[in-house]
């Protein structure tokens, strides 16, 4: 039978998708919120699930050692931890704040992660083969995000926060990683208003979960997981044109020493179609077919030629001639 996993914030939009995650893949889970009614809520939820709620704390270090007896009373030793803890969004410049308010968010999303780890990883550490303790970070940690400025700081710090505990919980054998969730995240509180390219709670949770059932001998674990890696598709190339960087791929392509004068007069006549040199066979097949399964490179060269071809062939009357 697997070990249970302790959910921190199981109540919360994030942590529901934990909950939810873990019990759809048979693990028992132990909920941790601050709420018992919100925890009475969740388990009528699941009454065929094998789910113990427990009301407890991670705000300071005292709430952090209450829960950690607590959890030691229950007498399950559990396989991991994850902690979706996050305070109250709210929204605001830093310029119109007073400091105190950049302390009061530092407290309520940065600190109890750290009273958390503080007081559940040595009991993570008593079990035989150690156990994982993933933290679910939120977006804004490496750009500022305009009007959320303290969550971006308090992101950026929860990334180090991670770091530090990721090395010094190697001697207590236990794998401490931070789960970088780079966008807002939709839950049943706010799927209102949410947008289509959000990731659900539900896969979230499902993707820390994996963390948990990570087997530590196939790859050396990594402080900062990302929660996707996406290669940008061609709508969302960058409007710029990129100087060919694989000649063998681009030889039907127009030099850019062949390219007109920038001083030469646009066509008189309106019929005038713009000399263009033919495309590849391949690309054009590639230009025809959207769906084909042809992989992200070719179809960025593809793109590139096209913004090269289309640079070389428009007149622009604008630009100041080149001096000799």
């Amino acid at each position: 039978m697997k070990a249970p996993l302790v959910v921190l914030g199981a109540t919360g939009g994030v942590g529901r998708g934990v909950v939810q995650a873990a019990i759809d893949s048979g693990r028992p889970v132990i909920a941790v919120a601050r709420r018992s009614s919100e925890l009475k809520a969740l388990k009528a939820g699941y009454p065929q699930a094998d789910l113990t709620v427990l009301a407890g704390s991670v705000a300071n270090d005292a709430a952090g050692a209450k829960l950690a007896r607590a959890l030691r009373k229950l007498g399950r030793p559990f396989a991991g931890v994850v902690a979706a803890v996050c305070g109250s969004a709210e929204r605001g410049r830093l310029l119109d704040s007073p400091a105190q308010f950049l302390r009061r968010k530092l407290d309520e999303d940065l600190l109890p992660h750290l009273a958390a780890a503080r007081h559940l990883l040595p009991l993570l550490a008593e079990r035989d083969r150690g156990g994982t303790y993933v933290l679910i970070g939120g977006p804004g940690s490496e750009h500022p995000w305009a009007g959320y400025g303290h969550r971006s700081i308090g992101a950026a710090a929860l990334r180090m926060l991670a770091r530090v505990l990721h090395d010094e919980a190697r001697q207590q054998a236990v794998r401490v990683q931070l789960l970088a969730v780079d966008t807002p995240v939709c839950t049943e509180f706010n799927q209102r208003h949410s947008c289509p390219e959000w990731p659900s709670a539900l896969s979230v949770g499902q993707r820390a979960l994996a963390l948990i059932d990570h087997d530590a001998g196939e790859e050396p674990p990594r402080p900062i997981v990302p929660y996707a890696v996406r290669a940008p598709g061609p709508a969302l190339l960058p409007p710029r044109i990129r100087l060919p960087s694989a000649p063998a791929s681009r030889e039907h392509a127009t030099p850019a020493s062949s390219a007109p004068p920038a001083t030469s007069p646009p066509p008189t006549s309106t019929h005038t179609v713009p000399k263009t040199v033919p495309l590849p066979a391949a690309a054009i097949a590639t230009a025809q077919e959207p769906d084909c399964t042809s992989d992200d490179k070719t179809q960025r060269c593809l793109l590139d030629a096209r913004a090269l071809l289309k640079s070389l062939t428009a007149p622009n009357p604008k630009q100041e001639p080149t001096p000799r």
